[in-house]
């Protein structure tokens, strides 16, 4: 019987050892979030601590900021989310799919992926009640948007195209957002069907 490769058992050692650190990390990361959207609704954006959000996540000052770089960074982080959504949405639409068939299945998919998120329609509510922490979440959009209009550059012919289909991606589906926000509903399939019923009529009516 051969001798166990020892160099092998240390490498999926090591392997394990950071794949545990990573999934550690994230259950911190994740915990500190959840504790400052909790509070951002109960106490309030502004109200709410650095150390009040480290106490709830049941960690430190210091972790905190080893994860977070301010209260506006959390209320930031979905759109990191939002990002990688919008990215596997482009991938997962047919390679011989329209421009617009790209646009509506962009729109559709990633709304009701994200709209499935437990703590969506909260974190819309503290956007919408505190100024600083919309001004926290519109301050990652251009980015986003820039983020957006390179990876449809990849489906699309030209930059124009690309960057006018990151640009009314996201505004429909901020539109989608509003109006499944406003109505209270479980399902956002509805909205989005009516916001490109909308957008096609103002855009294609003669």
């Amino acid at each position: 019987m051969p001798l166990p490769n020892r160099s092998n058992e240390s490498a999926a050692s090591e392997s394990t050892g950071a794949s545990l650190q990573t999934r550690k990390q994230q259950f911190v990361r994740a915990a500190i979030w959840t504790a400052a959207i909790d509070l951002f609704s109960e106490k309030g954006f502004e109200e709410t601590t650095i150390d009040d959000i480290a106490e709830a996540a049941g960690t430190s000052r210091r972790t905190f900021f080893r994860h977070f770089e301010s209260k506006r960074d959390l209320m930031a982080q979905p759109l990191v989310t939002y990002g990688e959504s919008l990215k596997q949405a482009i991938g997962s639409c047919r390679p011989a799919c329209s421009t617009a068939e790209l646009f509506r299945h962009v729109v559709l998919d990633v709304a009701q992926r994200t709209v499935s998120e437990p703590r969506m329609r909260q974190v819309m509510e503290i956007a919408a009640r505190y100024p600083g922490a919309r001004e926290a979440q519109l301050s990652r959009l251009a980015e986003l948007q820039d983020q957006l209009a390179g990876t449809f550059a990849h489906r699309c012919k030209d930059e124009i195209t690309a960057h006018t289909l990151a640009t009314l991606t996201l505004s429909a589906l901020s539109l989608s957002y509003r109006v499944w926000f406003g109505q209270g509903k479980k399902d956002i399939t509805a909205a989005v069907q009516q916001v490109f019923a909308k957008l096609s009529k103002a855009v294609c009516a003669q």
